[in-house]
């Protein structure tokens, strides 16, 4: 069962068949997701492919690590294609989050 784990902290955790696997990043389905943990961003970024996407700092204790995590809200619909499913919403981590 893949989990985002912070400092033991688990971020998100779903089964396997419910992750997705894009771009070497494990996107987990928002409802698997602790999302009291998570803060907003104002950074901006667009993929040309997926579409605009959402950063979100992780809260780390009293510390927030800055755009640790993204999803993308309303992704192109040519990307369901690509990826073979709606990922809307779902969540990918990156840095001091471990993935297992």
């Amino acid at each position: 069962m893949p989990t985002a784990t912070l400092n033991g902290i688990v971020l998100a955790e779903a089964d396997e068949a419910d992750v997705l696997h894009i771009e070497g990043n494990v996107y987990f389905p928002p409802s698997s997701v602790n999302t009291d943990l998570l803060a907003e961003s104002p950074t901006p970024y667009t993929c040309p492919w997926k579409g605009e996407c959402q950063y979100f700092s992780v809260k780390d204790g009293d510390t927030l690590l800055q755009d640790r995590a993204w999803s993308y809200p309303h992704p192109y619909p040519t990307a369901f294609d690509r990826v073979g499913k709606d990922f809307s919403n779902y969540v990918a981590f990156w840095k001091e989050v471990k993935v297992s």
